[in-house]
């Protein structure tokens, strides 16, 4: 199939169109700094990580801001520096805080004019529409890990992403995953029988950064360093 056969896109949210280590690290950098912590935002990232998967494997029911403040509390732990009740509500309500990628908005509405755009998140509800607001298009639509009641990459996720789509009347095979993380997306999808497009943040950087490593080999159908030119390939 041609990238412009498909009649549904569904996206990760945060590291795709939100910058969510952008988001992470606006509040683990101050955190770090003020505990005298010598890391830069790319090793506190890279810390963080392996906690977040722990901490949304262990308990797949528990809201996305339970998650954050759990893993932060580990993180500190891990390090030998305190986080507070205050430190760790307040990386529970960071996520509406987060920025979108500044070529999310228009790549979105440029590609909700010719595919259905569904969302597939590892993300509470509440949390979800202050992101949704910043990226400012209508979604036909929206599964979260609280709808679903487990975290990406749990299968789960995706059969509850291929209903969506059968709900929305996409035909069999025209549905196209597309998401920044091989981990949470690209390794299940594939899985599930998706293609998938891998919009690649991460390009210009090494390493892994918030998201840890794929447990196995994974090949995207395509590739993107952006938003922007995934949607030029795909509308135009």
């Amino acid at each position: 199939m041609e990238i412009t056969d498909f009649e549904a896109i569904s996206f990760d949210c945060y590291g795709t169109l939100i910058d969510w280590e952008s988001g992470l690290a606006a509040v683990l950098g101050p955190w770090a700094r003020s505990r005298g912590l010598a890391l830069d935002d790319e090793a506190l990232l890279m810390a963080y990580a392996g906690h977040e998967e722990r901490a949304e494997a262990e308990d797949q029911g528990a809201l996305y801001p339970d998650i954050l403040a759990r893993s932060m509390t580990a993180l500190g732990r891990d390090l030998g520096a305190e986080v507070t009740a205050e430190d760790a509500r307040r990386m529970a309500g960071s996520v509406p805080d987060w920025p979108a990628f500044g070529d999310s908005p228009a790549a979105l509405a440029a590609l909700g004019g010719r595919f259905k755009l569904i969302i597939l998140s590892n993300v509470d509800r509440a949390s979800f529409e202050g992101s949704r607001r910043r990226l400012g298009v209508s979604f036909d639509g929206v599964l979260t890990a609280q709808d679903i009641g487990s975290y990406k990459p749990s299968p789960r996720n995706f059969d509850a992403l291929l209903a969506e789509a059968r709900r929305l009347g996409v035909s069999e095979g025209r549905l196209l995953h597309a998401a920044q993380s091989l981990y949470h997306d690209h390794v299940p999808a594939k899985r599930a029988g998706l293609p998938t497009v891998w919009i690649n943040r991460r390009h210009d950087r090494p390493g892994w950064g918030a998201t840890p490593a794929p447990p196995a080999d994974v090949t995207p159908d395509w590739e993107f360093p952006s938003m922007a030119a995934f949607a030029a390939a795909a509308t135009g």
